[in-house]
């Protein structure tokens, strides 16, 4: 039988992938392949000399959470498949030579070769334009879902308002007995209504979709995200007529989550703002750091929530769905998809509301295991 030993040897050499194994006893890199000298710009033969320089070139925002999943990874619970983090190059800047972030990716391994020895190893690739895409791509969704909400509020209006003259063009001409004109203005408030059910319906379809796929976490600076979130919102103030304002930290805030849903909940909570709250009314989005967790608050001064829906707000189809000020239709899912999804981030969502003044929506979701070094979470 032919021995595998060569072909892996050989196989491992050629790879695209910088391949490792450290010898934790003897705090050392015992094996390392070619494609460290080119990727990581090192030498093979000086690996453990150059650790400390490696090191020193992680990202300042990665470092706490590098630290956590090394400490994790020697005691054998670390649990995440893939680690993305970012290095410096060798000068301490945040661009690579093709002017972009150096992103690369560590698929961990860890070995027990005997009762006392175990071995860690990985392979470790530069995903720099994989990120780049999905960079952009997590933008533009996030900006063409922020635009369908306020492109179905801001084209509901005028068919309600058209829908609205129909009703009382109608009232004014029942007693002509014109056959055809009546006929004429039924058909106008039909299609009216038609048409604003079929702007909601097809943006209640985006949401429902984007509930169903399989939830595909990764560790997110927030507050830039919801910053580009709120872009799209604020430059619409003149189309919806409403004030927007964003309250978040200058520093990032990374928390691990599926980020195309969890913007998905944002958006329909800053939609139904929208919906219940008057013309010229407030609404506020707020991003903050707790102890154990993250605060994303959605604050209104709309019309609020009378008593006796309240209880039953996160029901799936629940009774408490209301049209919006102008009419806009709800299926009354919304809110059950919502909590469903924050349930799936291991987070807490609740709610203040006094009808007349307002409502303020509340959701927690725990910190990443960066800002928890003993990889607990607590809703």
């Amino acid at each position: 039988m032919l021995d595998p030993v060569p072909f892996f040897q050989d196989f491992v050499e050629n790879l695209n992938q910088v391949f490792f194994v450290y010898d934790p006893a003897a705090n050392e890199v015992v094996f390392v392949n070619e494609a460290y000298e080119h990727i990581m710009g090192g030498n093979r033969n000086q690996v453990n000399q150059e650790l400390h320089q490696l090191i020193a070139r992680l990202h300042p925002d990665d470092r706490p959470y590098l630290a956590n999943c090394w400490r994790r990874w020697q005691r054998g619970r670390l649990e995440e498949k893939e680690i993305e983090f970012r290095l410096l190059d060798p000068d301490g800047n945040l661009l690579d030579p093709d002017g972009a972030e150096q992103w690369l990716q560590l698929k961990p391994y860890r070995q027990q070769t005997g009762a006392e020895k175990e071995l860690l190893g990985g392979f470790l690739e530069v995903i720099t334009s994989q990120k780049e895409y999905i960079a952009n791509a997590d933008k533009f969704n996030a900006k063409k879902n922020a635009t369908l909400e306020i492109l179905s509020h801001d084209l509901a209006g005028p068919f309600i308002m058209l829908q609205q003259l129909a009703e009382y063009m109608g009232e004014q001409v029942s007693s002509l007995q014109n056959e055809r004109l009546n006929e004429m203005i039924s058909i106008m408030q039909t299609t009216c209504k038609e048409s604003v059910n079929l702007i909601r319906d097809f943006v209640d379809q985006e949401f429902l979709d984007s509930a169903n796929v399989e939830l595909k976490t990764e560790r997110v600076d927030m507050v830039e995200r919801v910053q580009q979130m709120m872009e799209s919102y604020e430059q619409s103030e003149s189309l919806v007529d409403k004030h927007f304002q964003l309250i978040a930290p200058q520093e990032p805030i990374y928390i691990s989550l599926d980020v195309n849903k969890f913007m998905q909940v944002l958006n329909n909570l800053l939609s139904n703002a929208v919906k219940f709250t008057p013309d010229g009314g407030h609404i506020t989005v707020t991003v903050a750091q707790e102890p154990t967790t993250v605060r994303f608050t959605v604050a209104d001064d709309g019309i609020g929530i009378p008593k006796a829906l309240q209880a039953g707000l996160f029901d799936r189809f629940t009774k408490a769905r209301r049209p919006g000020l102008r009419g806009e239709k709800t299926t009354g899912l919304g809110m059950s998809i919502i909590k469903t999804i924050v349930g799936l981030h291991r987070g807490h969502i609740w709610f203040e509301s006094e009808e007349g003044k307002g409502s303020t929506f509340y959701i927690d979701i725990p910190l990443d295991l960066a800002s928890n070094p003993d990889g607990q979470h607590k809703a």
